[in-house]
């Protein structure tokens, strides 16, 4: 995490843009802020929006310059990038994708000086927006968060996109999104470091519980019309609070144990499938019982992850309350010196987090039980 400030500090892209259709502005918006842009996109992703990218960009007058991405943002896959934009002689870079294509993108962008900008094709995560990148080993190992002088210069999302795609990667999102509040809070309580450099703002607070409060009305109406490829008012929402609200909230508000635990969660090789979200989503069931919220609280969340599609207990992302070993390690990497729990109001030891990592799978099997909710099943079963 940045040094400790006693200022308070806020910081956002330079522009936001969403809507249906919004990919044919992109050379339109991107004009202004570089003339000699170099994309960077997997050949799925590519597949899906070359057609649109190439019309936007040459009727702006732009080269279409287009370089492939692997699949986690790892120190190799930044320098490979950085390199094709020195050889290119590109002055700023598009990352089109997910989190980790965006990620690369912008550690990029940096190590070489240029302006970077954010295409999100999905809603999956709130990498877009945020001033750092998450760093990755080749297997997908959390290894370090990266800082930068800046946000990017433009996020634009196009929802058709989003609603085009699975449905899985908007759930992720929102257990993305759903962890910017309660980390957010404990921040403020604890008047924390946040990864903006200070300590949080009024607004990166406010914005961080904005995100909630949108998801808890519209996030099961969105994830419906996403699984028919439908851009309703509710997906608009849902898609600004996965994107923009959680990327400025967690940024400007702070990140807490739910991120910590999410990186932890990347050393046991059981959770390497999941996305981003899910193990989140773990993190923030774990963080509420660490804080000995209410059970109300505690409950109403583990019900509505799980309408959601979200995991909240063990079992389901590959581990199991006989798994000490892996959890102590998991434990270990989320306590990790420099790591985002260390914001929290008070000390955690790595016993206390494998207890309470434990403590999630009978209390939300409970809760679900009560509920009348599907038990829980092992990922591989999904």
């Amino acid at each position: 995490m940045p040094a400790q400030s006693p200022v308070r500090t806020f910081i956002s892209p330079a522009r936001y843009t969403q809507g249906r259709g919004a990919l044919a502005s992109l050379g339109v918006q991107l004009a202004p802020i570089g003339r000699q842009p170099l994309v960077i996109a997997d050949d799925v992703v590519w597949g899906l929006v070359e057609e649109r990218v190439r019309s936007s960009l040459e009727g702006a007058g732009l080269p279409v310059r287009r370089e492939g991405f692997g699949v986690f943002a790892t120190a190799a896959a930044v320098e490979r990038i950085a390199e094709q934009i020195r050889s290119t002689g590109s002055d700023v870079v598009v990352g089109v994708g997910g989190g980790s294509t965006i990620d690369a993108v912008k550690a990029a962008g940096d190590l070489v000086g240029i302006r970077w900008v954010s295409v999100p094709t999905v809603a999956s995560t709130d990498a877009p927006c945020s001033a750092l990148s998450v760093i990755y080993t080749e297997d997908g190992a959390f290894e370090e968060y990266r800082f930068f002088s800046h946000n990017p210069d433009l996020v634009l999302v196009d929802t058709q996109l989003v609603a085009n795609a699975p449905a899985r990667f908007l759930v992720a999102g929102v257990g993305d999104a759903l962890a910017t509040w309660i980390e957010a809070r404990a921040v403020a309580e604890a008047r924390s470091t946040t990864m903006a450099g200070g300590q949080p703002t009024t607004t990166g607070t406010a914005l961080a519980k904005l995100s909630w409060d949108v998801l808890w009305e519209s996030a099961l109406p969105a994830v419906w019309a996403v699984r028919n490829h439908l851009v309703t008012p509710a997906v608009e929402r849902v898609v600004e609070a996965n994107t923009l609200l959680s990327g400025v909230g967690f940024e400007s508000g702070g990140l807490a144990a739910a991120h910590a635990i999410h990186n932890g969660l990347t050393a046991a090789p059981q959770t390497h499938g999941l996305m981003h979200g899910q193990k989140v989503n773990i993190g923030s069931v774990t963080q509420l019982v660490l804080e000995g919220a209410p059970s109300a609280e505690i409950g109403a969340f583990v019900e509505f992850t799980t309408r959601v599609g979200l995991p909240n207990t063990l079992t389901e992302i590959g581990l199991s309350l006989d798994d000490v070993d892996d959890l102590t390690r998991v434990a270990e990497l989320a306590l990790a010196e420099g790591e985002t729990i260390h914001a929290m109001p008070f000390a955690i030891t790595v016993p206390e987090l494998v207890d309470a990592l434990r403590a999630i799978e009978t209390l939300s099997r409970e809760v679900r039980a009560a509920a009348g909710l599907p038990e829980p099943m092992p990922y591989r079963a999904h």
